[in-house]
């Protein structure tokens, strides 16, 4: 079967390709779902010139059925809830915060393990394009978005190298513009569309959020402007 990427770097520069539009705009920020958005956003940011930055979503199963969701929490305080699963719940408040104060718990050592001091660059009457290595279902995605509306994106854009036809719609009825290269018909699996598709690290999201970060400084600098 035709692999379409050699890895998520190679990815990556595919997709910064199709978003040369938004390069060096301004208000505008490359928001990776990590692990394995990271690297993909990371050419993305590189390539368009523009602050890269993580997006940890953590789903919020039912406590009797985990993969459930009964909403998610995101970086930023944003919380979504899905009322069609909440409202049969029995003593809905003390079962979806039991859950949301572990998961919040989890999401604030995700964070401080990727970005360690440096703070989240805050998305309120920005762009956010929102960057993963692929979408199978889309559930993860719809909830970043639906985070970044929450935290006051003025825009939000999803950009992904592959999805599942569903996927893509899914995430087309609640993105203000869904970048997709590729919707193959057999669809069943992200990585079945990469030569290479290794997990990605802890220490190798760390590594390229502070490549990006000193990028970021150094640029600033060199216009007078600091970070």
């Amino acid at each position: 079967m035709r692999r379409i990427y050699a890895d998520r770097a190679d990815a990556g520069r595919a997709l910064a390709a199709a978003l040369q539009r938004w390069r060096s705009a301004p208000d505008t920020l490359v928001l990776a779902l990590p692990r394995g958005g990271v690297p993909v956003a990371f050419e993305v940011a590189r390539e368009l010139d523009l602050p890269l930055d993580v997006v940890v979503v953590r789903k919020l199963g039912l406590p009797s059925q985990p993969e459930l969701a009964m909403g998610a929490i995101a970086s930023g305080g944003a919380v979504v809830v899905n009322e069609d699963v909440v409202r049969y719940l029995p003593e809905r408040g003390d079962a979806f915060e039991v859950v949301r104060a572990r998961e919040q718990s989890e999401l604030g050592r995700r964070e401080r393990e990727y970005r360690g001091d440096r703070p989240a660059f805050d998305v309120k009457g920005r762009t956010g394009i929102l960057v993963d290595d692929g979408l199978a279902t889309g559930a993860t995605m719809e909830a970043a978005v639906r985070a970044l509306r929450a935290l006051g994106a003025s825009r939000v854009v999803a950009a992904v190298p592959v999805a599942s036809s569903e996927a893509r719609d899914r995430i087309a009825a609640v993105a203000d513009e869904v970048v997709c290269l590729a919707t193959p018909d057999f669809f069943s699996a992200v990585g079945q569309w990469y030569q290479d598709f290794g997990q990605t690290s802890d220490g190798e999201v760390r590594d390229l959020l502070a490549r990006a970060h000193a990028t970021l400084s150094s640029a600033g600098d060199a216009a007078g402007g600091g970070p």
